[in-house]
C-alpha cells in the first residue's frame, strides 16, 4: 500500500509555545568557596574548599559523598573498563581500537584527591573509592541543620578525552568540567554517589565564589560573574579602559548564584567578545584566534541572542545575567550558565550545537531533572525545543521538525535493542540504544503528547512545568500532572507506556468496504501501546473532513487541530477492544483515502498499513 504523506502540522514557534515532588518538595543547599592554583605548564592544580552545606532534609545525615570525576581518566578506571566493553564505544575515546584511557601516562592521565577535610573543624574520616569519595562525618547533621566542610585538595587535569581535559584536537589548552569535588545531591530517594562513566549528571544547588590563579596570558570563561574586571582586563574591563598587571599570574574572582555546576575553560589565544541583548542577558564568546573560524563565531552571536530571546519566550525567562559560548571540549556540553563546544564547524553546524546546549540551560540548569535516572526529560525535551529553535532562527521551513527524532525512534525499535527509558544511564548496553532512547525518543515524548492533547495546550504545560518547577529537580510525574491540569485529561497511561515499557504503537486500517450508500471502515490496534486517533478522510471531489476517536482512559477530548476542517468525534476506543468500526456517510466510489495520524506525530511503526487508498 502506498504511503501517503499529509501535513497539518503548522510550525508550533509560531503559536504561544509553550509527584512525588509536587508542593512543600524540599531542596538540599550547598556553598562553595574554593580558591585554585594551576600550574599551566605541569596540569596540575591545587586548591581549598570551603563548603556550607544546609540539610534542608527530614532525615539526619552521618554521612556524605563527593564526586572526584577526574580519577575516571586513569587506566583501569570503570570509565576506561567499561569503555572497553561496551559492544558501540565512543569514537573520541578510542584510538587504534583501544580505549585512549587504558593508554594514558601517568602525566597524561587525571586526577583528583582529598588530601585534608574536617567538619566544623574537626578532622573526618574519609576514603576515596574511584570517582567517589565516602565521608564519615564527625556529628551527623540534623534535618534543618548546618555543617562546614574545609577541604584541600590536588589534581591533575587529563588529555582531553572526554568532554573535560586539556590540549583539545583544537588547540584549546583547557577546558575545565567536573574539575572540583563535587557534593553528591541527597534528595527523596536518598543519596546519589553514582560512579562516572562519561554519561550523566546529578547536582546540588547553591553559590559559588571561586577564585582561579593562573598565568596572565589566558583568557578564562565560564560559569560566574567576574568581580575584578578592571584587575583582570581581557576583555572583561570597562570599554576604553587600560589595565595594568604586576606578576607572571592573574587570580579571576567569580561569583555564581544558584547554580549547581561550575565550568572554566582557560586559552592563551581566546578572543573575547561581548553582546549586550535589549532584553536580555549579556552574551559571551570565547573561542580561538584561528583565522578559518573567526568569521563563523562572528556570525554565531546574533544567532545565539536570538536563540535566548527564543528560548526565555516559550519556556520562561532565563534567570541570570550572562551566558557564555566557550570553544572547547569534544562536542558539546552544557554547564551552568555557560556552555563548551567545538569551534571547527560548518554554521549551521556550530549555531545548532549551540542552540542545543542553551537549551539545557532550562532543562538541565533550571529544571534539572537526575539525568541518571530521567536523562530522556533532560537530552529529550531538549531536543524538543531547539528543533522548533532551529527551524525558526534559521529559517529551515520544516513541515515537521521533529521528523529525526522519529527516525532515530523507529530505527531503535527496529534494532532490538530498546530498553525502557527508566533505565538508569549507565545501564544500558549499547551507546546506540542509550542515545536514541534519551534524545529521540525523550523528544517524542513531547511532541507525541501535543499530539494527544493538542499542541496549544503542550505550549501551556511546557511553561507550566517550568514556572512551578524550576530549581526544584522535578521527576517524570510532575510533567504528567502538568499536563493533567493544562488539558483536564487523564495521561498516567501515557506516561507508563512510553517511558516505563517498551510498548509499540501501531494501528492499522484493517478494511474499507461499501455499506449501501455508506462506507465501512474498520481498523485494528496491533501494538499494546493505546492512542487516540485522528484521521483524515479525502473525497474524490478534494474535500477533506477529519473524525477523531478519542481514547476511553484519557477521559477527555482535544480541541479540533485543523479548525478549517470539519471534525466529527466519535465514541471512545477502550484499549481491551482489538477492532473499531465507524461508517462514512458517503459512497464508497466517492472516498480517494483514508489517513490515520495526517500529522504524523503519533509515533506508529508501521506507517504503511495508516493509509487506505482508492484504486485508479
Amino acid at each position: 500500500m502506498k504511503r501517503l504523506r499529509f501535513f497539518f502540522f503548522s510550525v508550533l514557534a509560531s503559536a504561544s509555545l509553550m509527584t512525588a515532588q509536587e508542593s512543600g518538595q524540599w531542596q538540599q543547599h550547598v556553598d562553595y568557596t574554593m580558591n585554585v592554583d594551576m600550574d599551566v605548564k605541569t596540569y596540575q592544580y591545587t586548591g581549598t574548599q570551603k563548603l556550607v552545606y544546609t540539610n534542608n532534609s527530614p532525615d539526619e545525615l552521618g554521612r556524605v559523598f563527593y564526586h572526584l570525576y577526574y580519577n575516571a581518566f586513569q587506566p583501569g578506571s570503570e570509565m576506561d573498563i567499561r569503555l572497553q566493553n561496551i559492544k558501540d564505544p565512543d569514537n573520541r575515546m578510542m584510538e587504534g581500537g583501544k580505549s585512549r584511557i587504558s593508554t594514558l601516562s601517568e602525566s597524561e592521565m587525571g586526577y583528583l584527591h582529598a588530601e585534608t577535610l574536617t567538619q566544623d573543624g574537626q578532622p573526618v574520616s574519609f576514603k576515596e573509592e574511584g570517582t567517589i569519595l565516602v565521608v564519615d562525618l564527625a556529628k551527623p547533621i540534623p534535618s534543618g541543620g548546618k555543617t562546614t566542610l574545609e577541604m584541600t585538595f590536588k589534581g591533575q587535569v587529563p588529555l582531553q578525552i572526554r568532554r573535560a581535559g586539556r590540549n583539545s584536537s583544537e588547540g584549546v589548552a583547557l577546558s575545565m568540567s567536573q574539575w572540583y569535588p563535587k557534593l553528591s545531591e541527597y534528595d527523596f530517594e536518598g543519596w546519589h554517589p553514582n560512579p562516572y562513566i562519561a554519561r550523566e549528571f546529578h547536582g546540588v544547588w547553591g553559590d559559588f565564589d571561586v577564585k582561579i590563579t593562573l598565568d596572565k596570558e589566558y583568557t578564562v570563561g565560564g560559569t560566574g560573574y567576574l568581580q575584578n574586571p578592571q584587575e583582570i582586563g581581557h576583555g572583561y574591563e570597562t570599554p576604553g579602559s587600560k589595565v595594568k598587571t604586576k606578576g607572571k599570574t592573574l587570580t579571576w574572582h567569580f561569583k555564581a548564584p544558584n547554580v549547581h555546576d561550575f565550568m572554566w575553560a582557560a586559552d592563551p589565544e581566546y578572543i573575547h567578545d561581548i553582546l549586550e541583548m535589549e532584553d536580555g542577558p549579556t552574551l559571551h564568546f570565547y573561542y580561538k584566534n584561528n583565522p578559518e573560524i573567526i568569521e563563523n563565531w562572528k556570525k554565531l552571536q546574533p544567532k545565539t541572542a536570538e536563540a535566548m530571546a527564543f528560548f526565555s519566550k516559550n519556556i520562561g525567562k532565563y534567570p541570570y545575567e550572562q551566558y557564555s559560548v566557550v570553544q572547547g571540549g569534544d562536542g558539546g556540553m552544557e554547564y551552568a550558565m555557560s556552555t563548551l563546544v567545538t569551534g571547527g564547524r560548518e554554521l549551521g553546524s556550530l549555531v545548532g550545537v549551540m542552540v542545543h546546549e542553551m537549551a539545557h540551560s532550562w532543562f538541565q540548569h533550571v529544571l534539572a531533572t537526575n539525568e541518571s535516572e530521567h536523562e530522556w526529560m533532560d537530552e529529550g525535551f531538549t531536543t524538543f525545543i531547539s528543533s522548533l529553535c532551529m527551524n525558526e532562527i534559521m529559517q529551515q521551513e520544516k513541515q515537521n521538525p521533529f521528523e529525526g527524532s522519529y527516525r532515530g525512534y523507529y530505527a531503535l525499535v527496529n534494532s532490538g535493542l530498546e530498553k525502557p527509558q527508566s533505565t538508569h544511564a549507565d545501564r544500558y548496553t549499547t551507546n546506540f540504544a542509550y542515545g536514541i532512547s534519551a534524545y529521540s525518543k525523550g523528544s517524542i515524548f513531547l511532541s507525541q503528547l501535543g499530539y494527544i492533547i493538542g499542541q496549544d495546550k503542550l505550549m501551556e504545560t511546557i511553561k507550566k512545568y517550568y514556572d512551578d518547577f524550576k530549581f526544584k529537580h522535578p521527576v517524570p510525574n510532575d510533567i504528567k500532572r502538568t499536563a493533567e491540569k493544562v488539558s483536564g485529561m487523564e495521561l498516567n497511561w501515557y506516561l507508563t507506556d512510553w517511558t516505563q515499557t517498551t510498548n509499540t504503537i501501531d494501528y492499522g486500517i484493517k478494511s474499507v468496504e461499501a455499506d449501501g450508500e455508506k462506507t465501512k471502515v474498520s481498523l485494528e490496534r496491533i501494538g499494546e501501546m493505546p492512542m487516540p486517533l485522528d484521521i483524515l478522510v479525502v473525497g474524490e471531489d478534494g474535500s477533506q473532513e477529519t473524525f477523531y476517536i478519542p481514547l476511553r482512559m484519557m477521559f477527555g477530548e482535544k480541541d479540533n487541530p485543523y479548525p478549517d476542517l470539519k471534525r466529527t468525534v466519535l465514541d471512545d476506543w477502550p484499549w481491551a477492544y482489538p477492532s473499531y468500526e465507524f461508517t462514512l456517510d458517503m459512497p464508497l466510489e466517492n472516498v480517494k483515502a483514508i489517513v490515520i495520524d495526517p500529522s504524523q506525530l503519533m509515533a506508529d511503526v508501521d506507517g504503511e498499513n495508516n493509509v487506505y487508498q482508492a484504486e485508479e
